[in-house]
């Protein structure tokens, strides 16, 4: 019998994040790949709705400067991350404190994910090309100003003494520098008794280091992993916290751009999968030598029973609009006392001025954990509050609740599962790693990985066939 025509090497099911950089780093070792999704776009839950000259981000995940994925991710190049104002606003007592702003997470206006070739320091991508972020002095930042509150001024309440706040800066400045490895090495607790058990005084873990952490985890009760906790600290304090320029989608759509014409489907819905075939409902079935499942979680039981589904922590994001947006620069407002619905906001457009037309603000208000009965009522009332400004005169541009928007990670949580099923068959995606944008590339760079070692890829190997023609009704 002859060997059967592979229509490509490997088959990907999902085009978010995942699947994407899985793709390229397949494509770039001479392997022919292709990408197929069932929605009609690409990104997943990293999507951005535009209304009237508006960019919406549906989730609108923190990202941070320090994720060395971004850097290390192929197809990236182009990225340019807004960065807020280093550290956070509290919102406390009715006044408005910073925090959390250390040496190491100060920097310009716009950042860029860039690639030297002609720097030979690091090897570990597939060209040894060195992946670095350079800042760019494209335009001054605003210093982020309090804003009016019932009693005024700022202060350091939420941070305790002095003394305190020292302490909280070493730790801050520890964590910074801590090796990944002796971070995973801690004892693994819920994040709520880590932090109580570290000697920290009760009030500056209540009012800096709680509000911080929900808005980074998407967790407002901290049961997650005092590991995964850790590493979100450290990329915090280590970096600069930062949303994409032009929306969430800019990151998946610059992935996909720089594939090769052809490697990405959308509009093709997977019913079944193995080792070497993936079916599908409207054009048949592809042949291959291996098969990566980058979908949700999900979705990615539905074709592979076996796989755990995680609980979820649901999402919701309120954006408004106003000609006279309160005065908080560019800082992120976070809610130390939880007195409402909205775990933290901000004046968005000010730190990505594309997101929306000129002479108009964009404020992004998230919700964590399920929304109250009438969210947007309550969000409006609780903004009122928090910037210390009348909002009835705001317009609600659109509510994005996503129910199943983060993974969980409760301890304990393997931040490191098994990404290859057996020889043929793998699974990538923020559910097998932490449930941030870092881990869906960490988790298809471990993929991709044991993909090619399975492969044993060397070169060009099958020259990827034409989409299979659409089936009839």
């Amino acid at each position: 019998m002859l060997e059967p025509a592979y229509q490509a090497d490997v088959v990907i099911v999902g085009a978010g994040v995942a699947g994407l950089s899985a793709a390229h780093r397949l494509t770039s070792a001479g392997v022919t790949t292709t990408v197929l999704e069932a929605a009609h776009g690409v990104g997943g839950r990293m999507s951005t709705e535009k209304v009237d000259g508006f960019r919406l981000d549906r989730i609108g995940q923190l990202l941070s400067t320090a994720y060395p994925e971004l850097r290390l991710t192929p197809g990236l190049d182009g990225l340019v991350l807004r960065p807020f104002a280093p550290g956070v606003l509290l919102h406390s007592d009715g006044r408005h404190h910073r925090a959390g702003a250390t040496p190491a997470n100060s920097g310009s206006a716009a950042w860029s994910v860039t690639r030297s070739a002609r720097s030979t320091r690091s090897t570990r991508s597939a060209r040894g090309a060195l992946h670095a972020v350079r800042a760019l002095a494209s335009a001054p930042r605003p210093t982020p100003r309090p804003a009016a509150a019932p009693r005024g001024g700022t202060g350091t309440a939420p941070l305790g003494t002095a003394v305190d706040q020292a302490r909280l800066g070493a730790a801050l400045a520890r964590i910074a520098g801590a090796p990944v490895e002796r971070l995973l090495a801690r004892p693994e607790l819920p994040a709520a008794q880590a932090l109580a058990a570290r000697g920290l005084p009760a009030r500056t873990i209540d009012g800096f280091l709680r509000p911080l952490l929900a808005a980074l985890l998407c967790d407002p009760e901290l049961t997650t992993s005092s590991r995964c906790a850790d590493l979100a600290l450290r990329a915090f304090a280590g970096g600069l916290l930062s949303v994409p320029e032009g929306g969430a989608e800019v990151l998946p759509e610059l992935l996909a751009r720089s594939l090769p014409p052809g490697t990405v489907h959308t509009g093709v819905r997977v019913t079944s999968v193995s080792t070497n075939t993936v079916t599908t409902a409207e054009h048949g079935e592809f042949r291959c030598r291996a098969v990566l499942l980058a979908t949700d979680a999900r979705a990615a039981a539905e074709l592979l029973p076996g796989l755990r589904v995680p609980d979820f922590h649901p999402v919701t994001v309120v954006h408004h609009t106003t000609d006279e947006p309160p005065e908080t620069g560019t800082a992120l407002l976070l809610d130390a006392d939880r007195g409402g619905p909205v775990a933290h906001t901000a004046v968005v457009s000010r730190v990505d001025p594309s997101r929306a037309p000129a002479g108009r603000a964009l404020i992004s208000s998230t919700v964590l954990g399920p929304p109250p009965p009438d969210v947007e009522t309550a969000v409006r009332m609780h903004l009122a509050r928090l910037y210390g400004t009348s909002t009835s005169r705001w317009e609600t541009l659109a509510v994005h609740h996503t129910a199943e928007a983060v993974p969980t990670m409760r301890a304990p949580h393997d931040l490191r599962r098994p990404v290859r099923l057996l020889a043929g068959l793998y699974v990538c995606g923020d559910h097998r790693d932490t449930s941030t944008v870092q881990g869906a590339l960490h988790s298809a760079h471990r993929a991709t990985t044991a993909l090619l070692a399975d492969l044993g890829a060397r070169g060009s190997m099958h020259r990827a066939d034409p989409l299979p023609a659409t089936r009839a009704a």
